[in-house]
C-alpha cells in the first residue's frame, strides 16, 4: 500500500471556500490562508445561534500502546462513513504539536485513506495558532522576570513561581534550567524550565473559551506565582493579560480543512491530554454542531483520560451534551493488556502480536470492558470500533465483538477506514447513527460543590479502579491553600499516565486494589480547573534515538517527505 503522504499528495483537493459553502459558511465569514485552509470568523456563531445542534459524537479509546490504536484514523473515517450514508457531517480535532511530529509519533492527520489534508500544513505550522500560544505564554514569563529585576514591587516569592517557559519542540535538556546568569543587568538568577507549548495553560484556555471577552477574562485570571506572604500573583497584577490576549486574536478562530473525501474538518487548539483536558475547542464544536447534523470529535488518549475530562470539564463549560461515544480498540493492544507482550516505541513489534492468540485477547479484553463501563457511567450509548490491522483474524475479531457486547456496548463493529476510507466506515457509521437515536441520559461524574479530595477520589475509584488515594504532604498543603482561596469549586483535571488505567504505566489490563498517589495539586485558574499530579509527569518530552524528524526532508522535486 502507498504511504500516507503519497495518498495525501495524490488526492485532488477542493478549494476550501467550496467546502465552507457546502455547509453554509459565507464568504465574508472566511479568512483564507491560501487556497486550501481558512479561519472561520466567530461572528458566524451569532448568525446561526438559533439553529438546533447536530448529534455530538466523541471518539475515545482503550488504554493504548505507545504506538496509538488509530483513534484519529477512526475519528476521520467515521465522518467519512457518515457522509457515505448521506449524513451532513463535520470532524473536529486538535492541532498537533511539532514535538510528537518530529519525535516518536510522527504526523497526526490520520492515515491511509482516512486523512485530513493538506497533511503537510496540518502537521507543521498550519495557521500559526500554536506559535501564538507560545508567544503569549512566554511574554508572561518575560514580564515575571522583568518584575523581579525592577525591584520586585509585587513581592513575588522567587521559590514559588510556577509559570515556566514553553516551546513546541521536544527538548529534554530544557526541562530544568538556570536563568539570569552573567552580569547583574542580565536578570535575576533563578531556576526554572521549559514545557512543551501544548502543556501551557494558555492552550487549555483557548480550547475552553467562548469568545474574545471570555478569553480576555480567563487570561487575566491566570495565577503565575505566589507572594512571600502567600497571596496569588496573576497576569493582571503583572499588567500583561491584555497583551497576551491580543496575541491570540487570530488563534481564537477555528481553522477549516477537508478530508480526503472532501468532508469539512475543523481544527482548533491542542491541549495536552496528560495535564490538561486533551480535547479540541468548544468554539469549533459549537460552529460544527450548528452547521451539521452529525459532529465527530476526538478525546486524547483513553476514556480514563480525554473522555472523562471531555465530559466533566469541556461539556460542563460548554453546556453541550454528547449523543454517543465510540471507543477504539485494536487486537494488538488487547493482546498487550494480557501481560504477555510489551510494546516499545521505536522497536519492532513482538512477532507474537502478529499471530492469532485468542487466549491473550480474552485476558486483555478486561481493559476494553473497563473503558465501556467508564463511558456508561456518564449515561450515554457506547459503540466499540475495532481498528483493523492486516494481521487480525476473523476469530480474533469475533472474540472482541462478543466480549464488548457482553460488557454492555450498544454495538461493536469492525472499522476498515485506514485501507478503504469512507467505504470502510459504513458499518461503523450505521452503528453510531443507531446509537445516537437511543435516549442519552448524560450526567457528570461529580458535583462541583464537593470538596477537592472527594472529587479526586470519585475519579480515582470509579474511573481508574483504585482502592484508595494517598496524598503526599505537598498535595495536602495545596488542597488546603486552594480551598481557603476559593478555588475548590472547580472541576478536577487529573494528571496521570495514559499508558495504564492506574498511575503506573507498567500496570496493564484492568489494575485493581492499588493506591493512587497524589504528589502535588496545581491550579489553572484561567482555564478553570485544578490538576492533581499522580505519579511522575513529563511536560517536556524528549526525542528518541531515531527521531521522526531525522527522516523529514525535501525530495529532488521540492516535495516534503518523511512526515509519514
Amino acid at each position: 500500500m502507498k504511504s500516507d503522504i503519497e495518498i495525501a499528495r495524490e488526492s485532488k483537493l477542493k478549494p476550501i471556500a467550496e467546502i465552507a459553502e457546502k455547509i453554509g459558511i459565507r464568504e465574508d465569514e472566511l479568512e483564507l490562508y491560501g487556497k486550501y485552509k481558512a479561519k472561520v470568523e466567530l461572528s458566524i456563531l451569532e448568525r446561526i445561534k438559533d439553529r438546533p445542534n447536530g448529534k455530538y459524537i466523541f471518539v475515545t479509546a482503550i488504554t493504548p500502546t505507545p504506538l496509538g490504536e488509530g483513534k484519529t484514523v477512526t475519528t476521520i473515517g467515521l465522518s467519512l462513513g457518515l457522509a457515505k450514508i448521506g449524513k451532513k457531517v463535520a470532524t473536529c480535532i486538535r492541532q498537533p504539536s511539532l514535538g510528537p511530529v518530529f519525535g516518536i509519533k510522527g504526523g497526526a492527520a490520520g492515515g491511509g485513506y482516512s486523512q485530513v489534508v493538506p497533511m503537510e500544513d496540518f502537521n507543521l505550522h498550519l495557521t500559526g495558532d500554536v506559535h501564538a500560544v507560545g508567544a503569549a505564554h512566554n511574554l508572561c514569563a518575560a514580564f515575571i522576570d522583568n518584575s523581579l529585576y525592577h525591584k520586585n514591587k509585587l513581592n513575588i516569592d522567587r521559590s514559588n513561581i510556577f509559570w515556566r517557559r514553553v516551546m513546541d519542540i521536544s527538548d529534554r535538556s530544557l526541562r530544568n534550567i538556570s536563568i539570569g546568569q552573567g552580569n547583574p543587568e542580565d536578570g535575576i538568577p533563578r531556576h526554572t524550565g521549559f514545557d512543551i507549548t501544548v502543556a501551557s495553560e494558555v492552550m487549555a484556555i483557548l480550547a475552553l473559551t467562548s469568545d474574545i471577552k471570555d478569553l480576555r477574562k480567563r487570561i487575566g485570571r491566570i495565577v503565575v506565582a505566589f507572594t512571600r506572604d502567600g497571596k496569588p500573583v496573576t497576569t493582571e497584577d503583572l499588567k500583561v493579560a491584555g497583551a497576551m490576549a491580543v496575541l491570540l486574536k487570530d488563534a481564537i478562530k477555528p481553522t477549516l480543512l477537508q478530508t480526503l473525501e472532501h468532508t469539512p474538518c475543523f481544527v482548533h487548539a491542542g491541549p495536552f491530554a496528560n495535564i490538561a483536558h486533551g480535547n479540541n475547542s468548544i468554539l469549533a464544536d459549537r460552529m460544527a454542531l450548528k452547521l451539521n447534523d452529525y459532529v465527530v470529535t476526538e478525546s486524547g488518549f483513553g476514556a480514563d483520560c480525554g473522555a472523562e475530562k471531555a465530559f466533566d470539564i469541556k461539556c460542563r463549560v460548554s453546556g453541550l451534551t454528547p449523543s454517543a461515544a465510540v471507543v477504539v480498540c485494536s487486537i494488538r493492544a488487547l493482546k498487550m493488556h494480557s501481560g504477555d507482550f510489551k510494546v516499545v516505541a521505536g522497536k519492532p513489534l513482538d512477532p507474537g502480536l502478529l499471530k492469532e492468540n485468542i487466549d491473550a485477547i480474552e485476558r486483555g479484553a478486561v481493559n476494553l470492558e473497563k473503558h465501556i463501563e467508564n463511558l456508561r457511567l456518564f449515561g450515554i450509548p457506547v459503540v466499540v470500533a475495532i481498528n483493523k490491522f492486516t494481521s487480525d483474524t476473523d476469530k480474533e475479531i469475533e472474540t472482541v465483538i462478543k466480549r464488548a457486547l457482553a460488557a454492555g456496548a450498544d454495538d461493536a463493529v469492525l472499522s476498515e477506514v485506514w485501507a478503504k476510507g469512507g467505504e470502510g466506515g459504513i458499518a461503523l457509521a450505521k452503528a453510531v447513527v443507531t446509537a445516537t437515536n437511543k435516549p442519552s441520559h448524560f450526567k457528570f461524574l461529580y458535583s462541583l460543590d464537593l470538596p477537592i479530595k472527594e472529587k479526586i477520589e470519585i475519579i480515582a475509584k470509579k474511573i481508574y479502579g483504585a482502592k484508595k488515594v494517598e496524598y503526599l504532604p505537598e498535595a495536602e498543603k495545596k488542597i488546603k491553600m486552594f480551598t481557603k482561596m476559593g478555588y475548590d469549586k472547580m472541576p478536577v483535571c487529573m494528571a496521570k499516565t495514559h499508558l495504564s488505567l492506574s498511575y503506573d504505566p507498567e500496570l496493564k489490563g484492568r489494575p485493581s486494589g492499588f493506591t493512587l498517589p497524589v504528589r502535588d495539586v496545581r491550579l489553572s485558574a484561567g482555564a478553570g480547573f485544578i490538576y492533581p499530579l499522580c505519579g511522575s509527569m513529563r511536560t517536556m518530552p524528549g526525542l528518541p534515538s531515531d527521531p521522526a524528524g531525522a527522516h523529514v526532508d525535501f525530495d529532488e522535486n521540492g516535495n516534503i517527505v518523511g512526515l509519514f
